[in-house]
């Protein structure tokens, strides 16, 4: 059969093809591909990446440095966030700024020491209001005194447990209120001789019976240990002679948050259910100058309420 017989038969359609049967089949395109046929470029999904890359993701996941100028990692943050202080202790917001201004200017005035008194006969007469500060050796009360005062060297700063053996007293200069500020002589000192500690003793129960203008003591107990058994057997003696005393906590830079958290959980727990103490907490640091402007606020209206 020609070529012309067969497209005649097929009924002139084009794109067909006839078999040896003489049957017609389709012809389909020559190009065409499997339908799911993947590129020949294609990567493997979960190709690894080049090293440029690699080195990228790492430097992005690493923290920043410290001093890079990059913001400090959450860590690091955390680590010098200052403690949430318990509700028992007292805060700025306790305070009106004008409290907190007038004891600022108490203490701005020019304080000297006055006399140091070994014994009950030595004594100076009753005038105007006094309040004290008593403590363990070593606690901090010349420390604290000083920040309070802003002087560098008021009270003698020292290492040697038991220096301060006598009542030493400070004024303020020039005009305004009258007030002294007396340090006593630390205690729990283990290797003082019992006839020293005794002496002292018998001086500061004695000056604490028979002081009518002493308005309040302050009582400070180290942050990094809390209350220690001396610092109970203080409390009764004040608890005794119906003294009113308030616990100031030194050191709180010298403790973790934990610490400090736990040192004022058993403080507070020790003064509950005392007759005399003040219930409030005053949390400081000398060296960091934090507390400072509460405690001078305490004192200021500890006087105006007289």
């Amino acid at each position: 059969m020609s070529e012309a017989d067969r497209d005649a038969r097929n009924n002139g359609k084009p794109g067909t093809k006839t078999g040896a049967s003489g049957k017609a089949k389709p012809a389909g395109p020559k190009s065409a591909k499997p339908k799911f046929a993947k590129p020949m470029s294609a990567k493997p999904r979960f190709a690894k990446p080049g090293p440029a890359k690699a080195a990228g993701k790492a430097a992005a996941k690493a923290p920043a440095k410290a001093g890079a100028g990059a913001a400090p990692g959450a860590g690091e943050a955390k680590a010098r966030k200052k403690p949430t202080l318990p509700p028992v202790t007292a805060k700025p917001e306790d305070f009106s700024g004008g409290e907190i201004e007038t004891g600022r200017l108490l203490f701005a005035r020019p304080w000297t020491f006055r006399i140091g008194v070994p014994s009950l006969t030595l004594v100076p007469p009753m005038q105007g209001i006094e309040i004290a500060m008593a403590g363990r050796s070593n606690v901090g009360k010349s420390s604290l005194i000083n920040a309070l005062v802003g002087q560098k060297a008021l009270a003698r700063t020292s290492n040697t447990p038991g220096r301060t053996q006598e009542l030493n007293y400070f004024r303020p200069e020039g005009e305004g209120t009258d007030i002294a500020l007396v340090d006593m002589p630390g205690y729990g000192y283990a290797a003082a001789p019992k006839d020293k500690v005794d002496a002292w003793t018998e001086l500061v129960f004695g000056y604490l019976r028979g002081r009518q203008n002493l308005k309040r003591v302050y009582l400070l107990i180290d942050s990094r240990h809390g209350p220690k058994d001396n610092d109970l057997e203080v409390m009764g003696l004040l608890d005794k002679a119906a003294v009113s005393y308030q616990v100031v906590m030194t050191k709180a830079d010298k403790v973790g948050p934990k610490g400090l958290e736990a040192a004022i959980s058993a403080t507070h727990e020790a003064i509950a259910r005392r007759a005399a103490a003040y219930p409030r907490i005053v949390v400081t640091s000398s060296e960091k100058n934090e507390g400072i402007d509460i405690l001078r606020a305490e004192i200021v209206r500890l006087v105006a309420g007289n």
